[in-house]
């Protein structure tokens, strides 16, 4: 069972480089966020494989943070790409 988990993590691995790939070499800035977002997806789903294999369960908690930072990074790049500031103040 570990090694289906291993080979799903090398997997998700590469697909985070193809993602990287798409990151440096996207035509557009949007394609680049989206990519960047993907890539942020995938290490919280490669972070719970990983708390799977070792059996450690503080993985889980530091996915969670993780998800939550990724969208609200996300929220505010999106923020800056429409009004070219992030705080109106």
């Amino acid at each position: 069972m570990i090694k289906i988990f291993l080979a799903v993590g090398l997997l998700i691995a590469l697909t985070i480089l193809l993602a990287l790939c798409r990151t440096v070499l996207g035509p557009g800035v949007f394609n680049r966020v989206a990519a960047i977002n993907v890539i942020g997806t995938k290490t919280i789903v490669l972070l719970v494989i990983i708390g799977y294999i070792f059996e450690r369960p503080l993985f889980f908690d530091i996915s969670l943070l993780y998800a939550l930072l990724n969208f609200i990074g996300t929220l505010a790049f999106a923020k800056y790409l429409e009004r070219g500031e992030v705080w109106s103040g």
